[in-house]
């Protein structure tokens, strides 16, 4: 199995703004002092200007736009809801804020098999809604496709018994912590694993900090080292710039690349930028509206795409 891909889904947002539903446990988000429609605005620069980067770099970006009429302020953020896999499989996912349900949509669908993929099953978790239980796609799960784990850090947003049935529907061994984060001088779950880890072909970039239990850090660290990928800590400091939110894409020519914020870029010392670069190429854009209001970074706002060619 691939560990990366050259094609990402990106969604074009048309009313970006934060989301009152997302903000009572993501403690990265903030309100800026502007009119909706002027964040919205600000966010749609934003994203063109990042999906352009890919392009130029060779990534096989698809675009598709959000519908006004839905009013999903943080459609922008697609890897929340799906995943794709080599063998054709797609599974949809639960989302914990009610008005982000409606960003799965059966035309996106659709758009992936015009542009030529091969959609053979769809695996739909979505049921557990109903029974309060939420599996926040790659959000929560943090694959690691070749050696088949899936790393997750539990919280409202990342329910254990569906991880479990995940992993038992595609064949992934689970590796279960908690994360925490410091909010007014109290340790509270890390909204979604993706902030604190990155799993690339050979590196893994994590937050080991938020992981307040030694036996389960320990356990991380055993399981990264055993399939040999080299650790890059960061600090918790970093990961609130995003440092953890970060993608490793194909582009032209087989090349590599690291793709993140440019907050989350600057962030980084020397030594872990090096230490990166060792690997591949360090791509990064401004999100600075789309972090503030959504909480979520360049990581949050792919969708990669895995399945087959007609």
């Amino acid at each position: 199995m691939q560990q990366i891909t050259n094609t990402i889904l990106m969604i074009r947002p048309v009313a970006f703004r934060m989301n009152e539903e997302t903000a009572v446990n993501n403690y990265f988000q903030e309100d800026l002092d502007l009119k909706n429609s002027e964040i919205n605005a600000k966010a749609q620069a934003e994203f063109d200007a990042f999906a352009g980067k890919l392009k130029d770099a060779g990534v096989n970006v698809i675009v598709a736009n959000d519908i006004l009429e839905r009013d999903t302020p943080d459609s922008l953020f697609p890897n929340n809801w799906i995943t794709t896999h080599e063998n054709g499989d797609v599974a949809l996912y639960p989302l914990f804020a009610e008005n982000r349900r409606k960003e799965r949509r059966e035309d996106i669908l659709e758009r992936l098999e015009q542009e030529g993929f091969v959609i053979k099953n769809v695996i739909d978790y979505t049921a557990a809604e109903e029974e309060g239980l939420f599996l926040e796609s790659t959000g929560s799960l943090i694959l690691d496709r070749p050696n088949q784990k899936a790393y997750c850090a539990l919280s409202p947003r990342a329910d254990e018994d569906l991880l479990i049935e995940f992993c038992e529907d595609f064949e992934f061994t689970p590796v279960i912590f908690t994360a925490n984060q410091t909010v007014d001088a109290k340790r509270l779950p890390i909204y979604h694993t993706n902030v604190m880890m990155c799993m690339a072909e050979k590196f893994c970039v994590i937050c080991l900090d938020t992981i307040d239990d030694p036996k389960e850090k320990k356990n991380i660290v055993q399981h990264l080292k055993y399939d040999g990928k080299e650790i890059i800590s960061i600090s918790e400091a970093q990961m609130h710039r995003f440092a953890g939110n970060m993608l490793q894409v194909r582009g032209a020519n087989d090349q590599k690349y690291l793709v993140m914020s440019a907050a989350a870029h600057q962030s980084l010392t020397p030594q872990q930028v090096s230490a990166i670069e060792n690997h591949c190429q360090i791509l990064s854009s401004d999100l600075h509206t789309i972090e503030t209001c959504g909480g979520g970074s360049a990581r949050c706002m792919m969708a990669e795409i895995f399945l087959p060619k007609a």
